[in-house]
Parts: C-alpha cells; structure tokens; sequence
C-alpha cells in the first residue's frame, strides 16, 4: 500500500507519438519493462501514453523514426512549473493577505457618541493623551481600562461616567458629563416688536399688553406687545414681553435658469470609507451601502513603492448630477420651482408660501430670467427693550 502511494505521487508524463506501425514501438516499450500507465490511441499513426518522468530517457532511446513530444506534465513537476510561471501574482497575492491582516489590527476611527461638539473635541483630546487615536495598532481590553481610568481620575469634577469599546476597526466612546447647576439669567424687560412691515395674521401672547390686532398693518419696529402694563394711561408693572406674531410679508426675487442646467447637488450623507486597490482592482472596506454617485476627499494611508498596491481613507459625500437641456416653458417652470425652493428654504417649520405671482420673463443668451412676488405668512416676532419713560415740563415744576 506505502509503495503504490509513493508510485502515485511520482512525477509524470504524457506524450504524443506519431510513427508509422505504431504497435511496434508500444511491444517494444513493454520488452522494457516500462510501465505504461495510460495510452490512448487517435488513429493508425498517433498514439498519447502517460509514463513515469524517470523513464522519459529510456523512452528517448526507443524512439527511431517514431516521433515523440511532451504534451502534458503530471505531479510536483507540474506544481513547481505554475508556481515559477504565476509567481508574481503569487507573491502579490500572499503579500496582500498579510496586509490585510495587518491592517485588520489596526483602528481607523474614534467615534465619541455625544451631541455636544465642544464635549467630542475635549474628549478626543484626553484620549489621544492616552493613545486611543487612529492608525494604532488596537489595546486589549485591559490597556483600554486603564486609560479610562486616567481619564476619569484627570476630569472627576466634569465626567460622570465613560466607556470604551473596540467596535471592528474603530473605537466606540460613550460618555455622560456631570450636570452643574445654571444660574438663573433675570430676565430682561422688553417688548415684542415686529421685525419687518407686515400685515398681522396671529398674535400669541404669555406674558405682557397687546396693542396690535390681527389684520393691523404694522412697520419694522412697531410695537405688537407691550412688556409696559397700564391702567388708566398709567404704566404699572414692567415684564419681559413673552409671545409669538406670524404676518404676511412680501418679497420680490429674480430667478436664473440656464436652458442647459448642469448641477452637482448634495445630499448631506457622509460616509468614511476605507479602500484597498490591487492591480487596477478596488475593494471598499466596511461599506454596506455604498453611494451610486458621490465626491471623495481621499486620504492616502500606504502605498506599495514598486506594485499598483495601495490603501486609503475616503470621506465620501453623496451628490445628485443633473445634466438636461430644456425648453423654454420648461426652463420658466423650472425656474419658478426654484425660486419657491429657495424661499422655502429661508422659512421655518411653522412659516409658509401663501403665493406666488410671475411677474416677468426675459431671455438672457442662453438663460432664462423670471421675476417672482411672494406672499408669505412669518414670524416677525423681534425684540426691544422698554425705554425709560421721560417725565413732562410739569411734573418737573411741581417737584
């Protein structure tokens, strides 16, 4: 059984012979006694046996006017030979599993999950004092615990609690500051004026008079509540004027809409993304959901001197590309649609559009320029303090 299993694993050949009265050449293998593993025969004058590599010489001497050539090799022989033909590639791909695992022990992110930016900026700071950065190599579970504990005992006074986790290749960091108690401001005693002229549509008050009624018109700065409470046209308490004042309000705004509208909008999705490029070839690292058309700020993190190897960082950002040329009725509509889209986007969440007129279309070259009136319902609440009251030429004299 051992000396069969060595005979198969030794090397092997397979030749093409082409001779004429080829049964000749094979009894004369055979008064050799060399062993014949395989042998096929295609026609009268060509034959393919498969012999042991050992016995290729004594195949040679019986050859005469046959003529025998190499067609296949069998074995380690045949191993050696693919590996020596692929080792570039061989040695590029062992090379890139090894950076892989490599760069698989590495962190690339510190996330501080905390909504305060002043509180992440601080924190990054106080880690990065304790190596917890990125393109370190990753802490164990102790060393992690001890830089906690360095931290906390640095800021007992302003953190309550804190915890670091190894998430994949970044570092989750969840924190909770102490809460100190604020001073209360006193408040400051005003009046509710309107912040621009305006018809008004609502009034709210919680505290302080109202001197203005739905429907009055009013100029910027007009008093609409009063911090200044009085009785019989005489001011008795002084407050600070709480309260809200929606008007209708006009605007006029001039639209610009090329007939061949070329735009890159963004979406305001962000990805961090981590590339690794072999041969022409890219693999993006840790992204689920890649975006379909997007901008990169690409951060070059290693780079391989002699081969097209390389890996990066790219902060990714999600864009929608329009390229469309219009008609001139599409190029009004699309210009008044945007023109509503800009003015939406000056309003809150309670304010809106009450209408839109198109006052006036011109062609520009290759533009087209649309006049617009808005009639908007907004908050025109705005604030000033109440004036010091000046006493009249009479109640002077009689003091």
């Amino acid at each position: 059984m051992k000396e069969n299993q060595f005979i198969y694993s030794k090397d092997k050949l397979k030749l093409k012979v082409e001779g004429k009265r080829i049964e000749r050449f094979i009894e004369r293998v055979i008064k050799k006694k060399i062993p014949l593993l395989k042998i096929k025969k295609t026609d009268r004058k060509t034959i393919y046996i498969t012999i042991y590599q050992k016995d290729y010489d004594r195949i040679q001497e019986l050859k005469t006017i046959y003529h025998i050539s190499i067609v296949d090799t069998y074995g380690v022989s045949k191993i050696k030979k693919k590996v020596k033909k692929n080792k570039v590639l061989l040695l590029s791909i062992f090379f890139g599993f090894l950076l892989l695992v490599f760069l698989s022990k590495l962190i690339y992110q510190v996330e501080i999950i905390d909504t305060d930016r002043n509180v992440r900026d601080f924190l990054r700071k106080e880690l990065k004092e304790e190596g917890v950065k990125e393109y370190q190599f990753k802490k164990d579970y102790d060393a992690l615990e001890i830089a906690k504990k360095h931290i906390l005992e640095r800021n007992h006074d302003t953190i309550e609690w804190l915890e670091i986790e190894t998430v994949g290749t970044k570092y989750v960091v969840r924190v909770e500051m102490r809460k100190l108690p604020k001073k209360e401001k006193q408040p400051e005693l005003r009046n509710i004026v309107s912040k621009k002229n305006a018809i008004i549509r609502d009034v709210e008050a919680s505290q302080g008079e109202i001197v203005k009624r739905n429907n009055d018109y009013v100029k910027a700065g007009d008093i609409i509540i009063s911090g200044a409470i009085h009785l019989n046209e005489e001011t008795k308490n002084k407050v600070s004027a709480e309260g809200k004042v929606y008007g209708e309000v006009w605007y006029e705004m001039q639209v610009e809409f090329p007939y061949h509208y070329y735009n890159i909008e963004k979406t305001g999705r962000k990805n961090t993304v981590y590339v690794f490029e072999y041969f022409g070839k890219r693999f993006e690292l840790f992204n689920r959901k890649p975006f379909k058309q997007k901008k990169s700020d690409v951060t070059s993190i290693w780079k391989h001197i002699m081969m097209p190897i390389q890996f990066k960082k790219e902060k990714q950002t999600e864009v929608i590309e329009t390229d469309k040329v219009y008609t001139k009725k599409e190029a009004i509509d699309q210009a008044v649609k945007l023109g509503i889209k800009r003015m939406e986007q000056k309003l809150s969440k309670k304010e809106k559009i009450i209408s839109v007129k198109t006052l006036k279309t011109e062609q520009k070259k290759s533009k087209m320029v649309v006049d617009m009136f808005f009639t908007v319902y907004e908050d025109i609440t705005s604030y000033a303090p109440i004036p010091e009251e000046v006493k009249n030429e009479g109640e002077n004299a009689q003091e």
